[in-house]
């Protein structure tokens, strides 16, 4: 089942690619496997995906720890709202956090990094992250709204040794009217663009769920994070989250 899911997306990706005038080696699909077990992400390993999301902390740390002997392959993807005392759970594990929306929450990535850096010799590196941006207008969304908050927020960066920002991250209106979406798509393409003119070299775009992938592609989306199209339909249990 997750094979053929795995195929049938991978072909509408590179059909809309074609039919937007896109390299389909352009975007790049991130299994979003949060709620999941680490089976199904060994099932989706084995179809030929090595990039994987998630939306918690210790979820990911955990599936980390559980699939060790694949850490040299995989690529984790942090996709959720991140509380800065859960940063710890993303240091070793993740290549990409999407969800940086504040200076202190970058500051706390950096400080986590450097930190490992010194108690683990030349395994220090840089983080990636991206910047999320409400485009939405929905009070439910979370990220930056205010544009002036983005710039500073990517001059903040520039001063913090173990951060790059490397692109921008937004999640689209939960609506059936394809224009708000796509225009959400469309605003944070505007500002990535926008913001290169002014010196910032960000090429990520991190925006497109199972549900809008195919606009997402077209207003130039890089990484498209879906998960249902994949691994099937959620089971939710309000279980918190571990510290």
């Amino acid at each position: 089942m997750i094979n053929e899911n795995i195929h049938r997306i991978q072909q509408k990706i590179k059909e809309k690619c074609a039919e937007a005038g896109r390299n389909s080696d352009d975007v790049t699909l991130i299994a979003v496997s949060k709620t999941f077990p680490s089976a199904d992400i060994r099932k989706a390993y084995e179809y030929g995906l090595v990039n994987f999301g998630e939306n918690k902390a210790q979820e990911l740390r955990n599936k980390f720890d559980e699939l060790a002997d694949l850490n040299d392959r995989l690529r984790w993807h942090f996709i959720g709202t991140l509380q800065k005392n859960k940063v710890k759970y993303l240091i070793d594990s993740t290549e990409y956090i999407h969800s940086v929306d504040s200076q202190e929450l970058a500051d706390e990535i950096n400080k986590r990094m450097e930190k490992a850096g010194h108690e683990v010799m030349n395994s220090h590196k840089k983080k990636k992250i991206l910047i999320e941006v409400k485009t939405s207008g929905e009070e439910t969304k979370a990220g930056i709204e205010n544009k002036k908050e983005v710039i500073d927020l990517l001059n903040h960066c520039k001063n913090l040794s173990s951060v790059e920002v490397v692109g921008l991250m937004t999640i689209a209106p939960f609506t059936e009217d394809k224009n708000l979406i796509r225009n959400s798509f469309a605003s944070l393409r505007k500002l990535r663009d926008r913001l290169n003119t002014m010196g910032f070299n960000l090429k990520e775009l991190s925006m497109g769920m199972t549900s809008d992938f195919e606009i997402a592609i077209e207003e130039g989306a890089t990484f498209l994070r879906i998960g249902t199209a994949i691994f099937g339909q959620r089971t939710y249990t309000n279980k918190p989250e571990a510290h």
